[in-house]
């Protein structure tokens, strides 16, 4: 039998580490199938990246491109991390800059296959004419490519989403081309947002919308980081949209040597901590590096959750120093005071996964990114969920049709909640007998997101259909 060729596929994430980390997770597991991997991004993007394991080492390298320097975007900001939410456009532009560098890149390394993100609209006419296939990988779920809508080159008879759809109303219930039921949707308040912040051309020239469309149009397949377990049919309705073969990657998780490291030494304080305490007693709450409550928010959330008397370790990091305008909001008078001893804000990096493995953590409140929902299934915790964007409050609705979690109610026009919704769904999720039924959901979620023979199955799928697809899958 002759052995399989030796392909070069190269990985062109947004700068957003919420999109920088699964791309080189997926980078790492083709590695460790025999291919080489060229993994591209800016310089102080490269450098942030978590240690690689050695068994990979010689099979990636780190491509650094410079990113170009645009008025309104300060000094060594490279990723979305760096920046308060109202430059990222002016990112975009700096990513759009990156064109003719990745251009040069391309045809003299001459990859096989180049795997990319939403941004860069303008890559899959440069790869074609390059002879380079193309791989739109997706970092959100299926539903949410779904909700997006068809493509323009799509086959269905669903009609293109842009034109029909202008009013916030008009996003409140599930789309016409979904064509079994379902109550995945925005509220009012995030359709607002979403018009706002996706559909509308922003300072970078381009909308989010136009950059997905353009990006998946231009590829020959979409990968997507979810699992046929938990979205089969809307995985299937995706290809349908696209008219384009669909592959779920699985989600994700880093292998189980990299989840236990201690990379600063602060565990052990952790642990001590956690082990004075019930057995899934605890609230872990964590809404990442890049989402940022408002100070109401904060207020009502930190209020909420000192009144439910649960215990708690909050992993609250602020953001860089370096970004401007960025302040971060600040916790209510007397918070800390109050509920020292019962529970913990700590204020810089946490072992996310060893904590959410820790026996005494009986649930996850946080934001509902996709990464971080798939590290608590992984786990078997039920998640209150406070989705901050349009994006995870559609993960949010997924979640609650799966019964894994439960989201704290808020008002329709303007997203505002109270401490009381808080403590409420934090006590019907964590302790109330009619909530057994989320937390025996999320162990059942466990199945799937924690065997790791199954996600390496989707890892194994991948990268067979990368070597058997050697010929053009869809043209432009």
């Amino acid at each position: 039998m002759a052995e399989t060729k030796k392909l070069h596929i190269a990985l062109f994430p947004w700068l957003a580490f919420g999109h920088i980390i699964p791309f080189l997770e997926l980078g790492k597991r083709i590695a460790r199938k025999g291919h080489q991997i060229s993994f591209i991004s800016t310089p102080r993007n490269i450098e942030r990246l978590p240690k690689i394991s050695p068994d990979v080492l010689t099979s990636i390298t780190l491509v650094k491109l410079p990113l170009p320097h645009v008025e309104n975007l300060p000094e060594n900001a490279e990723s979305t991390m760096d920046v308060p939410h109202h430059l990222v456009p002016y990112l975009k532009t700096a990513h759009d800059g990156l064109q003719e560098s990745l251009s040069d890149f391309l045809q003299t390394s001459a990859p096989d296959w180049i795997i990319h993100d939403f941004a860069p609209h303008w890559l899959p006419p440069i790869a074609t004419k390059l002879g380079i296939r193309r791989v739109f990988f997706s970092v959100f779920n299926a539903s949410i490519l779904c909700f997006a809508g068809p493509s323009k080159s799509s086959t269905t008879d669903a009609v293109d989403p842009t034109s029909t759809r202008t009013e916030p109303e008009h996003f409140i219930v599930p789309p016409k081309w979904v064509p079994f039921p379902t109550k995945i949707a925005p509220r009012l308040f995030e359709a607002k947002k979403l018009i706002g912040n996706h559909m509308e051309e922003n300072a970078s020239g381009v909308s989010d919308i136009s950059r997905y469309m353009q990006a998946v149009v231009g590829a020959e397949a979409l990968a997507v980081k979810t699992c046929s377990e938990v979205e089969g049919e809307w995985l299937k309705l995706l290809g349908q949209l696209h008219d384009a073969p669909v592959f779920p990657v699985g989600s994700l998780p880093s292998p189980a040597q990299e989840r236990g490291v201690d990379k600063d030494g602060t565990w052990g304080t952790i642990v001590e901590w956690l082990d004075k305490r019930e057995k899934g007693s605890v609230v872990y709450v964590a809404f990442g590096t890049e989402v940022q409550p408002s100070q109401e928010d904060l207020n009502e959330l930190a209020l909420g959750l000192e009144q439910s008397g649960f215990p708690f370790f909050w992993a609250l990091r602020k953001r860089s120093s370096s970004v401007i305008g960025g302040d971060m909001a600040e916790l209510p008078e007397g918070f800390e005071e109050r509920t020292r001893g019962r529970g913990i804000v700590w204020p810089s990096w946490a072992p996310q996964f060893r904590i959410l493995a820790h026996e005494s953590v009986g649930g996850f409140l946080n934001h509902c990114g996709w990464s971080s929902v798939a590290e608590a299934f992984q786990l078997g915790r039920p998640l209150i969920m406070l989705p901050i964007s349009m994006d995870s409050g559609l993960i949010a609705r997924l979640i609650e049709e799966r019964q894994a979690g439960v989201e704290v109610p808020r008002n329709e026009q303007d997203g505002s909640f109270t401490r009381d919704s808080v403590t409420q769904t934090l006590r019907l999720v964590m302790k109330d007998e009619e909530g057994q039924i989320y937390r025996d959901k999320a162990k059942e979620m466990s199945a799937i997101f924690g065997d790791e023979d199954l996600q390496d199955r989707y890892a194994a799928n991948c990268v067979d259909f990368l070597e058997n697809h050697r010929h053009v899958v869809r043209g432009l």
